[in-house]
């Protein structure tokens, strides 16, 4: 599993803008207003030689009354408790105050390994105005001084957070054996995860109930299934509910969208849950889009159908409002059950099957171009500066998910509407369902037009 920092500081310290460095992309909203990101954003950093998960905080008010501020402290909080290690950020323009005072004492209690950033530091004549960060005694190493936006000091500050992570664990990832299928079930409180997965092992393994935030770390529980075709093994990975923005002033429903992010990166195949009773919330976008983003195959499981009265169209109109909420997820096939009764239950494990099937589906490179021919015969590439765009070959790179590489004499030529074209027939043609299907286009290098052309000639 991968390790956790957490970024904790005052609002407008810099918190947001250093996260988005590390993420590279602009994640989390960036402005000059204070207390402008109100939630806890997360992402993953790939820039260095081991890959962690980066949670970026609200504005930390030890002391907030009102509303808003309060749930940010209590965010921030949380986060706090889920992290291998903390960064707090200070301000080198503003120098120390009593806010950041009271954020370093509640630090000197965690558990986690701190370290201490001073930010806003871009001009060496600042640094004399920050001296006084150096006397706090708190963090790893002592009191580092960076520039979020510029880039400065940073490449030593994380060669230092890096090495403070727990070590690798080896034995985790041989935990799953080679003919075991990873399944994560995710979604937000109470829509019956811990029940459906119950159901599935046919045992009360796991602690059920009608109480949101029951389930309070990822549980692993092994599904053994007989099939005409031998044993199956299923690792089912249950997570504690994401949960709405609004309800996070309750401690002891605490962990959120964090160990569904950390659940979703274990896993082969994800299960996103659905309360048929409850209308859709913006937190199952947000867990379908870190599905997406990762690169897993997905079944979609409305739950609870056994609640709602039904007409003939009732099941057509909320796949239609599933596809309406999920835009960027056309291909993921929805499942209408009943954890509690067991309502088409039996079922979900052949879903699992059929989009793990297709995730690791490698289409032989023939194959792939013959496709490619007939596609750019129906719909050729457009012309880009009077030349026309041409597609030499496709290939598949990877699996889980699949993805191919396109190479071509104009790349940046080819719209998203193209991209788009291609992958639907890629999907229609080689049957990927419920997985996410990658696309690139490559520029064609000398070497590989030389080649080609020495061929023809043999030929």
């Amino acid at each position: 599993m991968k390790p956790t920092l957490t970024i904790v500081g005052r609002p407008n310290v810099g918190k947001s803008t250093l996260f988005n460095r590390l993420v590279g992309e602009r994640r989390a909203l960036v402005d000059d207003m204070p207390g402008v990101t109100r939630d806890r954003h997360y992402g993953e950093c790939r820039a260095y030689e081991r890959p962690f998960v980066v949670i970026d905080t609200g504005g930390f008010e030890p002391e907030a009354k009102d509303d808003l501020l309060a749930l940010m402290r209590a965010q921030a909080e949380l986060a706090m408790e889920e992290a291998d290690s903390i960064l707090l950020l200070l301000d080198g323009k503003e120098g120390l105050t009593s806010t950041d005072l009271t954020i370093i004492t509640l630090l000197r209690r965690s558990k986690a390994r701190v370290f201490v950033a001073v930010n806003k530091l871009e001009s060496k004549k600042r640094h004399p105005a920050a001296m006084e960060f150096l006397e706090l005694g708190l963090g790893e190493g002592g009191v580092r001084f960076i520039s979020a936006e510029h880039g400065l000091g940073i490449g030593d500050l994380m060669e230092d957070i890096l090495a403070s992570f727990p070590p690798e664990d080896e034995e985790e990832e041989a935990e799953l054996r080679e003919d075991e299928l990873s399944v994560a079930v995710v979604g937000r409180p109470n829509v019956g995860k811990s029940t459906l997965i119950n159901r599935l092992l046919g045992q009360e393994r796991l602690l059920a109930s009608d109480k949101p935030g029951t389930t309070r770390d990822a549980i692993d529980s092994l599904l053994v299934r007989r099939t005409t075709a031998g044993e199956r093994r299923y690792r089912l990975i249950d997570t504690a509910g994401v949960r709405r923005k609004r309800s996070i002033d309750a401690r002891v429903e605490s962990l959120s969208v964090v160990k569904a992010f950390k659940a979703i990166d274990r896993a082969q195949v994800v299960v996103l849950l659905f309360d048929a009773t409850e209308p859709f919330v913006e937190q199952e976008a947000r867990l379908a889009g870190m599905i997406h983003e990762k690169g897993r195959a997905v079944v979609l499981v409305v739950n609870k159908w056994d609640c709602i009265k039904k007409d003939t169209d009732t099941a057509g109109a909320f796949v239609k409002r599933v596809r309406e909420h999920l835009k960027f997820m056309p291909y993921a096939p929805v499942l209408f059950a009943s954890a509690k009764s067991g309502q088409r239950v039996s079922r979900l494990l052949d879903l699992v099957d059929r989009v793990a099937a297709g995730h690791q589906l490698r289409v032989p490179t023939a194959a792939v171009n013959r496709f490619l021919e007939k596609a750019v015969t129906r719909h050729e590439p457009p012309i880009h500066r009077t030349k026309r765009v041409r597609i030499f070959y496709l290939t598949q790179v990877a699996v889980r998910p699949p993805t191919f590489v396109a190479v071509t004499n104009y790349p940046e030529a080819l719209h998203f509407s193209y991209e788009r074209y291609l992958l639907n027939g890629l999907r229609e043609e080689f049957g990927f369902e419920g997985t996410p299907v990658r696309l690139k286009f490559r520029l064609r290098t000398r070497r590989e037009h030389n080649e080609r052309v020495a061929r023809r000639e043999h030929d």
